[in-house]
């Protein structure tokens, strides 16, 4: 008895939900097929929809406002909401898109500095683990700096700094992961580049101990104790009570004794 009367169970909760499911589809298709409306109501019932957390549905009916009502006081703020709502939605190309296109438009607009933000902000959202490709990593950093420079003094620009500290870190992970693998290859000219450039690009990120150490590796495994000496010892100065230092610090004594370096 027990099996039929489950499934009698499952079958009405199907009932009940796929008429609800067809319902809601139905209302959404319903309020962003294009009907003639006036601005304000139009506009209302796009706000409706973002306060509903209906953010999909509600950047859509912003986009109408935008089309309908393209020469009204209305239009440039649904603009802005449109960016917002799918950026909310999690759409981030739709958001950065709707962003791009307000700022071509009201580029002197007292709201560019907040587009701006949701472009950098809508990339970030989008950065990978550093096993990944960084492009995305590379272009919100490049929109927060823009950030950073046409609004030096805005609300968002201390954010932006603290966001672009993290994304260099980022960055700065990415050249580690791969210097590393080079590593294991036995490529130590690549591992070198690449732990030259965490030293050189990124150096205030918490990568460079390690950069340092691995720089340190690589020089010995080319043979050419004198450079790793030099990158122990700048390890040494900067980042002294490390293991990474006392790691650097071992190996060149190892390998050259008579190195001018500080007690690890």
């Amino acid at each position: 008895m027990l099996k039929p009367t489950r499934s009698i169970v499952l079958l009405l909760a199907c009932a009940a939900i796929l008429p609800a499911a067809g319902c809601a589809r139905n209302r959404t298709k319903a309020d962003t097929n294009y009907v003639a409306r006036d601005v304000n109501t139009l506009y209302s019932l796009a706000k409706s929809r973002l306060d509903n957390r209906d953010y999909e549905t509600a950047a859509k009916l912003f986009d109408e406002v935008e089309r309908q009502h393209p020469y009204s006081v209305w239009a440039r703020r649904a603009q802005l909401m449109s960016a917002f709502s799918y950026y909310m939605a999690q759409s981030y190309p739709d958001a950065v898109s709707s962003a791009q296109r307000f700022l071509t438009i009201h580029p002197g607009n007292k709201d560019a500095p907040y587009a701006n933000y949701l472009i950098a902000m809508s990339y970030y959202n989008q950065i990978a683990d550093v096993t990944r490709d960084q492009r995305i990593t590379g272009q919100a950093g490049d929109a927060f700096r823009e950030l950073i420079r046409r609004y030096p003094e805005s609300r968002y620009a201390a954010d932006a700094r603290l966001k672009l500290d993290l994304i260099n870190d980022q960055l700065a992970g990415k050249e580690m992961e791969v210097g590393r693998y080079y590593q294991r290859s036995g490529n130590w000219l690549a591992s070198v580049s690449r732990f030259r450039e965490v030293i050189d690009t990124y150096q205030t990120t918490t990568h460079t101990p390690e950069a340092l150490m691995r720089l340190t590796e690589s020089y010995l495994a080319l043979g050419l104790p004198d450079e790793a000496a030099k990158s122990a010892a700048v390890l040494g100065r900067n980042y002294p009570g490390t293991d990474w230092y006392k790691r650097a610090y071992d190996l060149v004594r190892k390998h050259v004794p008579n190195a001018p370096l500080s007690a690890a």
